[in-house]
Parts: structure tokens; C-alpha cells; sequence
């Protein structure tokens, strides 16, 4: 079902959006269109780097470094194309303190350094180049090339077009400009909350270890491995949550405009929630296969949407 349910997603991304673009609109008017030409060649620029700095260095996180600076530069960039509107402004404002948080939890994980295409690797992308499926290397620099370079390039401008759709509206700043700006935040708070509580659980998990114990010695909820703590108790990934809300959140700004409920500048949403899909999964597996009680955690908790399934700490001491 979920396959299904992904795969109509998908679908929707790559055709219906396309045809309101022909069949509803909005066409994009001159000063859009400028814009848009403008954020092509940035994104054409950062997918040739991503894919050949990730080859020459074989360290495939180069887009990773990227993804929470690309969009500030593109929403910039519109806004400024609009005269720095207040909608376009406070869209700036929020894709940039959005960018700011992601900046500094990726970074704190040693993925920036002095030398710029050094840096921690995703170890997701350690374990598929190891499959098999992308041997020998020449099937894996296709995938570096559309996929990591190419594709998610796309798709982080396509999570910004609800900014483009919205320059030289006429439509004032309003309620539904203010809703949009309060869920950006809301879910931007939960996103942090998050990324603390996980990053406090693994330094502590990881200095324990490094002391000399063993995972299964470490005090609870330490010995499972994984977090259970705070929001990680209602739901699998409440940093994904948080982040898929804030880019549907942000779509609300092109309805404000008045661009109209549904309208083609969903595609970046619709596209991201497809992401988040198959990369949960993925790192799913990975953590079934490292954590006894990870299989058990998954039938109990929501993987995103949090208190849709409650799930005590102790309740899983007692399955342990």
C-alpha cells in the first residue's frame, strides 16, 4: 500500500503539475521568467560540482553540504527580482533561518571543513556503493550524475517555485501570508527540537562506547542504539516530518499570492515527500540490520506524522 500510495505521489509530481502549468497557469510572466533563468544556471553549476568533485574525491555528500544553502540563494534571488516585496522578503527570511538550522546540525557533524569536498560522508551512501547493483563504478557515477547531481539539484529549486510563482503578484501580504509564515516556524521549532534531542542522544551514546562499553551494557534507553527520547517517541523521524511540512507549509505563500489552491509550484513538496519515502525507508533497513529492537520500534511508532502511535520506553525494555 505504501509503495502504492508513494508511487501515486510521484506520478502526480511529474504529471500533473506539468499540466497545470499548460492547462490552468499561471504562465510565467517576464520578471519570473528572468529569475528562473537566473536559478537554472546556479543549479546547473552545483550539479557539474556536485558530480564531479564527488567522483574525483569518491566523498558523494557534496550536494548534501549544498542542500541547505542552494535554497536561500534561489528565494534571494527571486526576491530581489521582486523588489524585495514583503511576501518575497519574509519568504527570503524564512528559507534563510531554515537554512541556518539545517547548516549548523549538518555541520556539527563534520560535514564542512576548510577543505571545502572533505568532510563527513552520509553513510547512506557508503552502504549503496557497496551493493552490488551499482557495480562496477561506471553504475554508480550514472547515479551520481542523475540522481544525486542532477536530481536532487532540480528538486531543491522545485521546493523554491512557490517564491517564483509569487513575484509581481498583486495580492497584499495577509491571513493566509501569516498562517504560512506561523506553520514555517511552528514546524521549524519541531525540526530543532528534534535535532537536538537526537544529537544529545548519540554524543552520549558514542562517548559511553568510546569509554569502553558495550551497546548492550549502556543504560536505557542508550542499550537499544537507536532514540527514543522526546519526540523520537511518537514518531520514527520527526526531522523529516518537520521538514516536509515546512516546504508544504511554504507552498500556502503562492496561494496567498493568489496563484490559486492548487497550482504547478506544488511539484517541489509533492516531489520531497517522495524523497523522504524512499531515503526513511533506506536508512530503515540499515538500522534493522544494527539494532535488534529497531524492527519492533517501527511496528509501534509513526514514521513521521508524530502521536499517531504511542509508544512507551518501557514498553520496549519489556520486548527487549
Amino acid at each position: 500500500m505504501k509503495k502504492i500510495i508513494l508511487g501515486f505521489i510521484l506520478l502526480l509530481s511529474l504529471g500533473l503539475c506539468p499540466a497545470l502549468y499548460f492547462i490552468v497557469g499561471p504562465k510565467l510572466n517576464q520578471m519570473q521568467i528572468e529569475a528562473l533563468i537566473t536559478c537554472l544556471i546556479v543549479c546547473g553549476i552545483s550539479a557539474l560540482y556536485c558530480f564531479i568533485v564527488g567522483e574525483l574525491t569518491n566523498n558523494n555528500s557534496q550536494m548534501d553540504k549544498l542542500w541547505s544553502l542552494l535554497p536561500e540563494v534561489y528565494v534571494w534571488i527571486m526576491a530581489a527580482k521582486s523588489s524585495f516585496d514583503l511576501r518575497l522578503l519574509i519568504m527570503a527570511i524564512l528559507v534563510s533561518l531554515w537554512g541556518i538550522r539545517l547548516t549548523i546540525n549538518f555541520g556539527r557533524k563534520g560535514a564542512y571543513r576548510l577543505k571545502f569536498w572533505s568532510g563527513e560522508e552520509d553513510y547512506r551512501w557508503k552502504v549503496l556503493k557497496a551493493k552490488k547493483e551499482f557495480q562496477p563504478h561506471f553504475k554508480w557515477a550514472l547515479f551520481n550524475l542523475f540522481f544525486i547531481s542532477i536530481y536532487q539539484n532540480v528538486l531543491v529549486l522545485a521546493t523554491t517555485l512557490p517564491a517564483l510563482v509569487s513575484i509581481g503578484s498583486n495580492k497584499p501580504f495577509g491571513i493566509v501570508d501569516i498562517i504560512a509564515s506561523v506553520l514555517v516556524l511552528f514546524f521549524l521549532a519541531i525540526e530543532m527540537i528534534a535535532d537536538e534531542t537526537q544529537w544529545r542522544f548519540q554524543s552520549k551514546k558514542w562517548a559511553m562506547i568510546n569509554n569502553g562499553q558495550k551497546l548492550e551494557d549502556l543504560p536505557e534507553p542508550y542499550n537499544l542504539g537507536f532514540n527514543t527520547l522526546g519526540l523520537w517517541n511518537y514518531s520514527r523521524h520527526p526531522n523529516y516530518f518537520g521538514e516536509q511540512a515546512i516546504w508544504a507549509s511554504f507552498y500556502l505563500f503562492s496561494i496567498a499570492a493568489g496563484i490559486g489552491i492548487i497550482n504547478w509550484s506544488m511539484i517541489g513538496a509533492l516531489l520531497l515527500i517522495v524523497l523522504f519515502m524512499g531515503s526513511s525507508t533506506f536508512a530503515e533497513e540499515i538500522s534493522k540490520t544494527k539494532y535488534p529492537m529497531y524492527s519492533d520500534y517501527c511496528k509501534k511508532v509513526s514514521r513521521f506524522i508524530p502521536f499517531k502511535r504511542y509508544v512507551k520506553r518501557d514498553k520496549i525494555k519489556e520486548n527487549a
